[in-house]
């Protein structure tokens, strides 16, 4: 019999944020999180998803041992955005026991039919900043920092509990040039010149918000408005953000796209793979997690790169504006050594975005999928 445990202290979030860990122990693909950045998560005072969300986090046990875990979140930005009654659910790992998977997604049902919502979605976070998507293709490929990674038999536990595909998101192996492609060399240029833009670089977080403040994140919120589940960035939710993320960026791998305004009209920021770092780490900063974390990040020469976002003001899509971030960044990935870039998630329906790789010897090799069901 399974026994579901509601988390209430703080031991009880340690359990549930080390079991994500523990359950993957051995597996070279998995790259675990940050314990700390996990606490930040589900900190009510420190993340500021929690100003419009609600959670609850469960723990599964059977036999007097712990077996899975899940998360239930209520975006109230989201739903209205949508004009849905949506629970969320991530977080979710569970060893392969039926009883342990349909068990916990009895549990987050039901607290969400408690507060109103008629379905259920996930695997999904609080925003989409956070992991989601299930992994059903590309398993024996290494996880970056900012994708989940799970064990195959997770596909087969959703489809039991009759979750039914909503979206699937596809992902790219880019292999690195040895230079600029003519042709992206050439519709680099004739964007820059026919729209006024230029390349903005940037050396630090400091010079990015003083000269910018965080109309990096509007843009990123226009961009991504029309997409799958997107909850606009609150202000709060901008610098909280801005503070976790801008300080770990090689600002190489950062372009900024402004217009005759000094206005940002996109951005292109990934960073070096950390995924063995943190392996090494297996989650803590101490003793000496810190040490091998930075020593990625500072990397002078690395193989492998993590392409985190791409985004366009609306006004400037399909201006060939993309072009101007590969036209930026191929010279850096030449001076780095490095072989390949993983791509961000991409809708399946993105035709368009999709095209960015049409370019560069590509293989598409990971899917991950976000499930529904009615409640």
């Amino acid at each position: 019999m399974v026994t579901i445990k509601e988390v209430k202290s703080k031991s009880d979030l340690n359990r549930f944020i080390k079991f994500g860990i523990d359950l993957y122990k051995g597996n070279k693909y998995f790259c675990p999180p940050l314990i700390f950045d996990e606490k930040n998560t589900f900190n009510r005072k420190k993340n500021p998803a929690y100003d419009f969300s609600d959670s609850v986090l469960y723990l599964a046990y059977k036999d007097n041992r712990l077996v899975g875990r899940i998360a239930g979140i209520i975006n109230n930005i989201a739903n209205e955005t949508w004009n849905k009654k949506r629970l969320r659910f991530g977080w979710f790992d569970f060893v392969d026991d039926l009883e342990v998977s349909r068990t916990l997604l009895d549990a987050v049902r039901d607290w969400g039919k408690s507060k109103g919502m008629n379905e259920m979605n996930g695997p999904v976070g609080f925003t989409d900043f956070d992991h989601q998507g299930l992994l059903i293709v590309g398993f024996e490929y290494d996880s970056p920092m900012a994708s989940l990674y799970n064990y195959p038999y997770y596909e087969r536990h959703f489809d039991d509990y009759g979750l039914r595909k909503e979206v699937d998101w596809i992902e790219n192996r880019v292999f690195i040039p040895d230079g600029v492609p003519e042709k992206m060399e050439r519709i680099a240029k004739i964007v820059t010149e026919k729209y006024n833009l230029k390349i903005a670089k940037v050396r630090s977080a400091k010079e990015v918000v003083s000269r910018f403040g965080y109309s990096f994140f509007d843009v990123i919120n226009a961009a991504y408005k029309p997409l799958y589940n997107f909850q606009p960035l609150t202000e709060r939710q901008k610098e909280y953000y801005c503070k976790m993320y801008f300080p770990l960026l090689n600002y190489d791998f950062a372009t900024i796209v402004v217009n005759e305004k000094d206005e940002i009209v996109g951005v292109g920021v990934g960073m070096p793979n950390i995924s063995e770092a943190l392996r090494r780490c297996q989650g803590r900063l101490f003793p000496l997690g810190w040490y091998w974390i930075l020593r990625a990040l500072k990397a002078k020469k690395f193989k492998y790169f993590d392409l985190l976002l791409i985004a366009v003001r609306p006004d400037y899509q399909n201006k060939g504006v993309n072009s101007l971030f590969f036209y930026d960044q191929i010279k850096y990935f030449i001076k780095y050594g490095v072989e390949y870039s993983e791509t961000t998630s991409i809708l399946e329906t993105n035709v368009k975005n999709q095209s960015n790789w049409e370019y560069f010897d590509n293989i598409q090799h990971k899917r991950r999928r976000a499930y529904i069901k009615e409640i």
